[in-house]
Parts: structure tokens; C-alpha cells; sequence
């Protein structure tokens, strides 16, 4: 009872703080005079809805997350399955989860009321409702965040293993990206930025503080394993504290344009967020230090002691988060009026294409660049890891990763980034790069070996990274995607399907295609290149002849793709290329022929690299394969060159048989 008292008590914390800060910034009044009033209902109901909203999605991640990464199965259980503290965890998220969907439905209908100025109650509100969230991309997002935390939490309830939990958690983490396209600062200029950055805060914020409540839950049942799980917790914690530290500077230097606009109710209310999140990471560094050791030596009783008041800030946070959502940015001290071409780019239409701007244009992609270092740095540090340890990695292998996401960098923040959603022809040149060239640099890095020597094995039943990188590349998903033929198939048949329908202008329009597009296209060629020239484990490739025929068949129905674009009248995305069309820009015809052959010539140099490897480790595996023959014969005296030339001497004229040594194992005179 005790426990439940003071669930309850954090949980009111959120909603009582963002009401209590609306309060006094006057966000609960009637709105500007002259405008309709939805009514009390919705003002107060708003804000208290989404802050009961957030703690769901938090609670839901977190625990998601800690079940499947820091808890193990009891003595006696079989590792892999859902037993004792695990299970309970994923089956509270499960249940929470449900509660997400559900206030986010809520929130459909008074999100509408507050947007449309319609009291609950009006004529014909339910069908309205029903139209904003079918038809408006406000509606959709909180639609689509409810379908999906929906999905974690019937998922997770039906979860018997811990891989389908963590396949909950995933989807529960695909939850917040809606949460974040309407979040405060979604409606900037750089609104790419700003639910980037959004996002990453929400993802931080939601394991950290979902994963402390989770450990509030089943400390009871953890006994005297608590305080390894809390160091575990508590590495991650530490990750998800510099996430969302980074995250919430980014996209503070979005909304706040000048040091004056602090003294703004907003940047007020973002100065206590702030504030906020600093005594949080000092606590947590504190617990860091303290926990484990105190929990081991004097019982969980201290545990609940020290994160009570962690547990607090942290829900207080979180309803200042809505109350930061609820609030007006201050206006831009730009007073240019902005054209229709930068309303839909979210950034000023860039000037003539020259030679240097290939190397010196930079619209940075608040998405992809973070993967890209994080990537790289991780990379290094295993290589680095390796070599302290005594052990050799090839120099070779860390130059080709490091030089695959810098070229990838490049094709979506540099010129081919920055032009690529003006004009066709540079979009052509990001596509081919990260689909084509990329992929193979980073197939060449063989990552996925070097996670496998430089993390640690767990050995208490829990999953642990090594673990995940494992069942990952193990799982049935994978293997299919690595089929040789599905990986062919795959990079051959999601290009037509792509640029002749309308996920082409859906990766232009939206922010969220334009991740998607970038992430299944690098997806799809890491696969094709790692059946073709990829060391790592789970990868199934053919025989070499039939690798260099995967080669010509594919590139050649790219090159054929190209040709057919160039040959054809009608104008991929026209719409689109017509609204943000630059002055100097040549017609829309032309440009997109130069595309297709840019396409068409792009295709050469990673055919030529992937061929030249092909052939170099053709001929490698013929030398390791002569060389084993020669290791075994070695053991063996000889014995099957031997046989081979008494097989041979028995073929001599007039002989109709076939020897007694001949291999086919047929007596002469059997023909």
C-alpha cells in the first residue's frame, strides 16, 4: 500500500507542476480576444492529459528497456526466457503502454478542441475529431503515436522471451518520434532540427526516467542482485544524461534566437528545464558513485530513500516539458518575409551550384550526422580496445569505416544534402552514394566482428550488448534480408518502386520519408554489398561465380533504370520540384536527365570497386583453399594425390573401364 501511495503521489507530480507553471504564465486563460474559446474542459484538460501522456510513454520505455538489457533470469531458468523481475516489468510496460495508446486518443479530441476553438459537446465534434486526426498531419501524428504504443503494449504482453520484449521496446521508442514532429519548436523554420533534437531528448529522457521507476517496481524481487542491476542502470543513465544534454542545448539554440528572449515566459520555463536537468545529472552521478556499494552493504531500504528525490525532479521536469509545449516561442528577430520555396525546405533556397560549393556547401542533417560520428566513435574505440588488449585489427578495415561515414556525411549534409531536395540531378547523386558507394565501405569494415571481439559476454542470463548484436544478426529478419537473392531483389526492385510512386514526393515533402528513404537505401545496399564482399558472421553468401553474376545483373538493370529515366517525358515528384524550383536552375526536363545520367555514370565506380574486390578475394580463397589441401595431405602422406594418380594411370589407351581408384566409386567393366 505504501508503494502504491507513493506511485500515485510521483505520478500527480507531472501534471500538477505543468498546470501550477501555466497558472502563472497565464497559458490556462481564455486565449487572444476575438478568438473562440474551446472552454475550461479543454484548457485545463490539455495540459494535465499530455503530462499523464508523457509519464506513460517514459514508464513504458524504460521499463522496456531496463527488462531487457539490465535484468537476467533467476537461478534455474532458462536464459532468453521472461521470468520473476523481467516478467513483471514487461508486463507493467505492457499495461502502462495501453494506458499511452488511450490518453493519446484523448488527446486527438482535445488537441481539436483547442486548435479548432470547438467545445466538447458541439454538434457534429466527435465526426470532426475523427476528420482531424484521418486528414491533418497534427491529428495523424497523435494518431499514429497511440497505433504504435498500442502495438509495444500488446505486444509486450504476450511477450514469452526477451527478444520479442525487446522488439516492444523498439516499437515503443518508434512511439515517440510523433510525440516529437509536435512537440514545442516542431513549428520553426529548421524544423528538421528541431524534431531531431526533440526526439533524441524524448528517447533520453524516457530511459532514464522510465528505467529508474522500473527499478523502483522490482527492487523487492531483484534481492541481493539490486545493486549489480543498478550499475548497469546506471552506465546507461549516464548515456542517456548526455543525450539528452546535448539534445536539449540543440534545440534550445533553435528557439532561442538572442540571450533577451531568457526573460520570455518560454525561456523561462526553459531555464528551469534546464535547471532540471543539471541537478538530475548531479544526482545521478552521485547515486553513481554511492548506490551500488550502500545497496550491498545496508539493503534496498536506502535505494528507495535516494531515488525518492530523484523520482520527483524528474516528474517535475516532465511537466514543465508540457508546459514548455503549451507556451509560444518568442517571435524571430527576423522580420525578411520568408517565400514559399524556404517555407517548405525549412532553410533559404541555396545559391547557384558552382564547382566549389560540391565541397564547401553545408546544410547540416540533425538525423543522420549524430549516427555517423556516434558510429565512427564507437568503431575507434573497439579498434583501440583491441590493440591494448594485444590483439590485431586490420588498419585497412578502420580506414574504409571511417571513410564510409564521412562520404556518407557528405551525401546528406553537404552539397548533395543541401541541393538534393532542389534539384533532381543532386538528389541523384545523394541516392547512388549512400545506396551504392557507402555501403560497401562500410561492408568492408566488418562491424559487426569487431562487436563480436571487443564486447564483453554476459554470463547471468541477461542480454547484454554482445548479446543483442547476436540475436540481431541471427535473427529471422536478417536472414532474409541477407539472402542473396532478396538482397538482389531487394536493391533492384525498391528503386522502381520508390522513384514511380509516391514515396518519392513523400521523402521530399516529410521530414520523417526523407529518414526513411535514407535509412532503407543504406539498409539495402549494406545487405547486397555484404553478400558480395563481407566477412561478418550471419551474412549468407554464394559461390563466387554467382556473386560476379549478382554484380552484372544488377548494375546493369541500374544502368537500364537510367537510361529508361532519360529517355522518358514525364517528371519525377513535379509538383514538388515546381514549388521550390530555384531562378537559376535549368528546366525541370533537363535537370532530370542530367540525373538519370549522373545515376547512369555514378553506378561505374562502385561496379569497378566491388569487382576488384570481388577478384581479389576470389583468388584469396583459392590460395587458403590450396593451402589447406596441402596442410592435409600433409597429415595424410599424400594419400589423395596418390589415389588421384593411380585414378589417372588406369586411363591409359585400350582401357574401356574405369580404374579401381576412380572416385565415382564404379568397378571396371560397371559401364
Amino acid at each position: 500500500m505504501r508503494q502504491r501511495g507513493l506511485a500515485f503521489a510521483l505520478v500527480a507530480v507531472a501534471p500538477a507542476t505543468a498546470i501550477g507553471l501555466l497558472l502563472v504564465t497565464g497559458g490556462l486563460g481564455p486565449g487572444l480576444p476575438g478568438l473562440p474559446d474551446p472552454g475550461r474542459v479543454t484548457r485545463i484538460g490539455l495540459p494535465f492529459t499530455q503530462a499523464l501522456r508523457d509519464l506513460a510513454a517514459m514508464a513504458t520505455v524504460g521499463m522496456l528497456v531496463l527488462a531487457v538489457a539490465c535484468v537476467w533470469a533467476p537461478d534455474g531458468m532458462r536464459a532468453g526466457r521472461l521470468h520473476g523481475p523481467s516478467r513483471r516489468l514487461v508486463d507493467l510496460a505492457g499495461r502502462i503502454a495501453l494506458l499511452w495508446a488511450g490518453l493519446g486518443m484523448a488527446l486527438i479530441a482535445l488537441t481539436f478542441s483547442d486548435v479548432s476553438g470547438s467545445a466538447f459537446g458541439t454538434a457534429g465534434f466527435v465526426d470532426q475529431v475523427l476528420f482531424f486526426a484521418h486528414d491533418y498531419e497534427l491529428g495523424q501524428y497523435l494518431l499514429w503515436s497511440s497505433v504504435l504504443a498500442m502495438s509495444a503494449g500488446l505486444l509486450a504482453l504476450t511477450a514469452a522471451s526477451v527478444r520479442v520484449a525487446g522488439l516492444a521496446a523498439v516499437i515503443a521508442m518508434a512511439a515517440l518520434w510523433p510525440m516529437a514532429l509536435n512537440a514545442h519548436g516542431a513549428g520553426t523554420l529548421r524544423h528538421d532540427l528541431a524534431v531531431d533534437a526533440q526526439a533524441a531528448h524524448l528517447l533520453g529522457v524516457a530511459v532514464w526516467a522510465g528505467g529508474l521507476f522500473g527499478l523502483v517496481v522490482v527492487r523487492g524481487s531483484l534481492g541481493d542482485r539490486l545493486g549489480a542491476a543498478v550499475r548497469r542502470y546506471s552506465s546507461l543513465a549516464g548515456w542517456c544524461f548526455a543525450l539528452v544534454a546535448v539534445a536539449g542545448v540543440a534545440g534550445a539554440v533553435i528557439r532561442i534566437e538572442r540571450p533577451a528572449a531568457l526573460a520570455s515566459d518560454y525561456g523561462v520555463l526553459l531555464l528551469l528545464k534546464i535547471a532540471a536537468a543539471a541537478l538530475l545529472g548531479l544526482l545521478g552521478l552521485q547515486h553513481r558513485r554511492r548506490m551500488a556499494g550502500l545497496i550491498e552493504s545496508r539493503g534496498a531500504a536506502v535505494f528507495r530513500r535516494m531515488v525518492v528525490v530523484e523520482a520527483v525532479v524528474m516528474a517535475a521536469a516532465a511537466g514543465t516539458a508540457v508546459a514548455l509545449n503549451r507556451t509560444p516561442p518568442p517571435a524571430s528577430s527576423d522580420a525578411r518575409i520568408v517565400d514559399g520555396a524556404e517555407d517548405f525546405l525549412g532553410y533559404p533556397v541555396p545559391d547557384r551550384l558552382h564547382a566549389v560549393d560540391w565541397f564547401t556547401a553545408w546544410q547540416v542533417d540533425g538525423f543522420w550526422l549524430p549516427v555517423a560520428l556516434v558510429g565512427v566513435l564507437l568503431y575507434v574505440a573497439g579498434a583501440m580496445r583491441l590493440r591494448r588488449r594485444g590483439d590485431r585489427w586490420p588498419v585497412g578495415r578502420t580506414i574504409a569505416w571511417v571513410l564510409g561515414w564521412t562520404l556518407f556525411v557528405w551525401a546528406t549534409s553537404g552539397a548533395p544534402g543541401a541541393y538534393g531536395r532542389v534539384l533532381f540531378s543532386m538528389h541523384m547523386v545523394q541516392h547512388m552514394t549512400i545506396a551504392t558507394t557507402v555501403p560497401v565501405l562500410l561492408v568492408l569494415g566488418a562491424p559487426v566482428t569487431l562487436a563480436l571481439r571487443t564486447l564483453r559476454r554476459r554470463a547471468d542470463g541477461s542480454m547484454g550488448p554482445r548479446e543483442w548484436t547476436l540475436a540481431i544478426v541471427h535473427s529471422p529478419v536478417s536472414q532474409l534480408l541477407s539472402h542473396p537473392l532478396v538482397a538482389a531483389g531487394n536493391f533492384i526492385v525498391s528503386l522502381v518502386v520508390f522513384y514511380y510512386s509516391g514515396l518519392f514526393p513523400l521523402a521530399l515533402e516529410t521530414h520523417t520519408g526523407h529518414v526513411l528513404m535514407t535509412a532503407h537505401f543504406l539498409v539495402s545496399g549494406y545487405f547486397f554489398a555484404g553478400c558480395l564482399v563481407g566477412i561478418d558472421p550471419g551474412l549468407r553468401q554464394p559461390d563466387y561465380p554467382l556473386r560476379v553474376l549478382m554484380v552484372m545483373v544488377t548494375f546493369g538493370f541500374h544502368s537500364l533504370f537510367s537510361v529508361t529515366l532519360m529517355a522518358s517525358s514525364r517528371i519525377l515528384a513535379e509538383g514538388w520540384f515546381v514549388s521550390v524550383r530555384p531562378s537559376w536552375a535549368a528546366s525541370l526536363a533537363d535537370d532530370q536527365y542530367l540525373g538519370a545520367s549522373l545515376g547512369w555514370a555514378l553506378g561505374d565506380y562502385p561496379l569497378a570497386l566491388l569487382a576488384g574486390l570481388l577478384v581479389f578475394s576470389w583468388v584469396r580463397s583459392d590460395q587458403l583453399d590450396g593451402a589447406r589441401f596441402d596442410r592435409q595431405e600433409e597429415r595424410d602422406g599424400g594419400r589423395q594425390l596418390a589415389a588421384y594418380n593411380a585414378y589417372l594411370s588406369g586411363l591409359g589407351p585400350g582401357r574401356t573401364g574405369t580404374s579401381a581408384h576412380d572416385p565415382r566409386g564404379e568397378q571396371p567393366g560397371d559401364s
